[in-house]
């Protein structure tokens, strides 16, 4: 239950600073992820958060499958990971199962 709360609030906290910042931004997202890629010191920090979301995804995979969730249950959790990273997988804790959250 700890684990739900504490996911919200990040969750909360975390999507509403990404919709500021995404509606002050100069550019759109796609320009500023090729920026960000352009510099190899960056690039390393991207690359970094990717690996990280990919391994996320994996284990979204699996706990869902292990749920007995179809894979539409899963889709959009992993698409809001590719796209916003830590917002995937902060969702799909906080509509994680109960009974399943309390193992992790």
């Amino acid at each position: 239950m700890k684990l739900r709360i504490t996911s919200a609030i990040l969750l909360f906290i975390f999507t509403g600073y990404t919709l500021y910042t995404m509606s002050i931004a100069e550019q759109s997202l796609l320009s500023f992820g090729y920026q960000l890629i352009s510099s190899p010191d960056t690039a390393q920090v991207v690359l970094d958060l990717y690996i990280m979301a990919f391994l996320a995804i994996v284990w979204m995979y699996q706990d869902s499958k292990n749920s007995g969730k179809s894979i539409g249950y899963f889709l959009p959790f992993a698409l809001l990971t590719l796209v916003f990273v830590s917002i995937g997988p902060l969702l799909y804790l906080v509509f994680k199962p109960t009974e399943v959250a309390t193992k992790i």
